[in-house]
């Protein structure tokens, strides 16, 4: 099943083809600014059995360059399976549009975005044949705008930023200067930003901060998209507080019944957010003789 920071990390750059011009600046290549790019049908398979989809394809045209072709994928882990799908990706692309073609793939992690840029050869070391050389984006390299001017001037460019920093620290201060340079943004060029920066931050624990940014910072904004993510942190919001109050009820059960609660069981109590866990927890502190007994033999 697709992720929602999978879909991110690729469609950011068909809602907006000109970004990889301005991310190449970080990528250590040279890219001209395209006056205009084409996004293309990424289903490659042929008559055979065989599927091959890529995520995003786009035709740039440059004015002193002329046309080529950008494939781009986004990258969640190491697959070893990758680099021969991936050298059919642009072969395929090369010899159907027979124009020079690129590959882009998009990180979250830097151990994921240091294998992905390895050269990779199809034949032996004697006999290379063809050799893979993805340019690669990711926390390695892209860039962290914590400035909300400098993220107002490229909002997309820090929408990916966010993304691709999605398990960094630096996350929280981007987050940050987005939010607030989407303040004075029109609903249908925020709405886009909104929606990528929440997908691509998945399950990274950063996604709550967005959420409370959008439903702090962004109150104004009435679309569907920004409505609901504000659901979907209310209803968090709503679960975490039922969790917590759960959780206080068995410790209040064990002291009222003069049972010692050592900090081990406090803190694993007081951690739990599952509710059908806690009120095991709380069934059992009515009978147990020992506050630790009411884990039982898990």
């Amino acid at each position: 099943m697709v992720k929602p920071p999978h879909e991110a990390m690729h469609r950011i750059f068909q809602h907006d083809p000109g970004l990889f011009s301005r991310v190449s600046r970080f990528l250590g290549v040279d890219i001209p600014r395209p006056v205009r790019a084409t996004p293309l049908p990424t289903d490659l398979t042929e008559s055979s059995p065989v599927e091959r989809r890529v995520d995003t394809i786009l035709c740039f045209e440059t004015a002193d360059r002329g046309d080529f072709l950008l494939a781009i994928e986004a990258q969640g882990g190491r697959n070893p399976d990758k680099p021969a799908s991936w050298a059919y990706y642009t072969s395929y692309l090369w010899t159907k549009y027979r124009l020079p073609t690129a590959l882009l793939v998009v990180c979250q992690d830097h151990t994921t975005a240091k294998w992905a840029q390895r050269a990779v050869s199809s034949g032996p070391p004697e006999l290379p044949t063809l050799t893979l050389r993805p340019v690669v984006a990711g926390p390695h390299n892209m860039p962290v705008i914590t400035d909300p001017e400098e993220a107002r001037a490229d909002l997309v460019l820090a929408s990916l930023a966010a993304i691709t920093h999605a398990a960094e620290p630096a996350v929280n201060a981007i987050l940050k200067a987005l939010s607030t340079a989407l303040r004075d943004v029109p609903e249908d060029i925020a709405d886009p930003i909104v929606e990528f920066t929440a997908q691509g931050l998945g399950k990274h624990p950063a996604k709550h901060l967005w959420r409370n940014l959008v439903a702090v910072d962004l109150s104004f904004y009435k679309s569907y998209l920004v409505e609901e993510i504000r659901e979907e942190a209310r209803t968090e919001a709503r679960a975490e507080a039922r969790a917590e109050a759960r959780a206080e009820g068995i410790l209040l059960v064990l002291e009222q019944r003069g049972l010692e609660v050592s900090d081990d069981v406090r803190s694993r109590v007081t951690g739990c957010t599952d509710p059908d866990v806690l009120r095991h927890w709380l069934a059992r502190a009515v009978t147990v003789p020992k506050a630790e007994e009411i884990f039982g033999e898990e």
